[in-house]
């Protein structure tokens, strides 16, 4: 209210502009729109949300999610999850799928309380500095969290009271043991696993918080979610696999939309098993039910033919108490088409030298053929804003430093300057001509699988 709301505009630090995009005022913009909802009110169900995916994969996609899956996540939250005497600390963005669709949701229909502590979720200034302290002003009972998140918790000191917290949920990737053992022994706090994705409109399964919890399996499917493990024959038909057997990770529920989970068509081609979305997750299930993930499908590292999964690497590095994050890749090679390549960030004040993880890996990946061949320590690992490892970027790296140091070797005085998406192609080396021929760049990259362009 004045005379605050005059004096305010005027002292706030003003930001420098450097863009010619019209910028709207957000109150402004609202004001100028009916106070009530003014559309017919629709019949059955439909689309009520749409959000990008594609997070650590590459080029984003849009996904559809219909008011049954919103409606199913808001469900389960509340039976199975939350009561009206929980606190819920959610440092996940609103952008993101689980906040909206699962936490809000399941707060609504359960009465919960949630603290969202910056609209920037985990990035936001001061969260992972002050977050025992939060938990202990808002006695918080319910943590959302990532394995990314934990590694950097597990960095500070626990500085306050946290005994109000009964359980952790960790979601987005499997949480190795040896930082699951050090989280439960520093906080005191049980971790749940689960498993979710934008496509599925969020929850697939989840460790019973209650019941028996299997470290790094992602629990047991939800009420009303059907999970096979397929694989596809010779002749290109879908088999289920046998238990303990790994294959492709395939879900039928309430949140999946069949035939229009993108908006574009062309993008729901083959994408599913009868009514089951195929996922793109590697994984298996157990004799007990648990859905264990193994891998990405896209992330695999191919080298001469035998795959390799990226996080037998990753799992092995990050026992080295120094390392706090990795992304494992498959970087080009003109022998082997891919050879694994490392990417890590050190613990905040911690040191170690490429050479002594090189020697911990060949202390600890037991696959002769997933042994990193290059390992470079970065000051931070590229990451989503939900602090999941962003590996196109980690892989741009990779195809530029081998594409200069084979544009090198030959003696070429072209040079790559940039990686980009294209959305036919994939990843494209820009090569900067500097008198170089075209059959000097056909003879020299040519040996490599990922394409090649001129740069403007």
């Amino acid at each position: 209210t004045p005379p605050k709301s005059w004096i305010v505009p005027l002292i706030r630090p003003k930001n420098p502009v450097t863009h010619k995009a019209k910028v709207l005022d957000f109150v402004t913009e609202m004001n100028k729109q009916n106070k009530t909802l003014d559309f017919a009110d629709s019949t059955g169900n439909r689309v009520g949300a749409y959000f990008h995916t594609g997070g650590t994969t590459g080029t984003p996609k849009v996904a559809q999610h219909q008011y049954s899956g919103m409606i199913y996540n808001g469900w389960i939250g509340n039976h199975l999850l939350f009561t009206e005497e929980d606190n819920i600390m959610c440092p996940l963005p609103l952008f993101h799928v689980f906040a909206v669709h699962v936490i809000m949701m399941a707060a609504i229909q359960a009465g919960s309380h949630v603290v969202f502590p910056t609209p920037a979720g985990y990035r936001g200034d001061g969260v992972f500095d002050n977050f025992w302290k939060l938990i202990e002003r808002w006695k918080i009972s319910f943590i959302i969290t990532v394995p990314t998140a934990v590694a950097a918790l597990m960095q500070r000191d626990v500085d306050a009271d946290i005994s109000s917290v009964k359980t952790a949920f960790s979601g987005s990737a499997p949480m190795p043991m040896e930082l699951f053992k050090r989280f439960e022994s520093v906080s005191d706090v049980a971790i749940v696993e689960g498993y979710g994705l934008t496509e599925a409109t969020t929850l697939v399964s989840c460790n019973p918080p209650g019941g028996e919890k299997k470290v790094g399996s992602v629990g047991v499917p939800l009420p009303y979610v059907d999970v096979k493990i397929i694989n596809v024959d010779g002749e290109g038909n879908p088999v289920e696999c046998a238990t303990n057997e790994i294959g492709e990770i395939c879900v039928s529920c309430p949140g999946v939309y069949v035939g229009n989970t993108y908006t574009e068509a062309e993008k729901n081609a083959e994408l599913y098993h009868g009514d089951h979305l195929r996922t793109g997750d590697l994984g298996r299930i157990d004799e007990d039910g648990y859905v264990w993930i193994t891998g990405r499908a896209k992330d695999l590292i191919i080298r001469g033919g035998h795959n390799i999964d990226p996080a037998e690497i990753e799992e092995a590095l990050v026992q080295h108490p120094a390392v706090a994050v990795t992304g494992a890749i498959g970087q080009p090679d003109s022998y082997a088409g891919e050879i694994p390549c490392v990417y890590v960030e050190l613990v905040e004040g911690a040191s170690a030298t490429v050479e002594e993880l090189m020697a911990h890996c060949e202390k600890t990946v037991m696959e002769r053929a997933a042994m990193p061949k290059y390992v470079e320590i970065l000051p931070e690992v590229p990451k989503t804003a939900v602090g999941k490892v962003f590996k196109p970027d980690l892989r741009k790296m990779a195809i530029e430093r081998i594409y200069n140091e084979a544009l090198e070797a030959a003696g070429s005085p072209a040079r790559v300057v940039a990686v980009v998406d294209d959305k036919k192609r994939g990843l494209v080396a820009q090569v900067m001509r500097n008198d170089a021929t075209e059959d000097d760049m056909t003879r020299i990259l040519g040996a490599f699988t990922r394409p090649w362009e001129w740069a403007a």
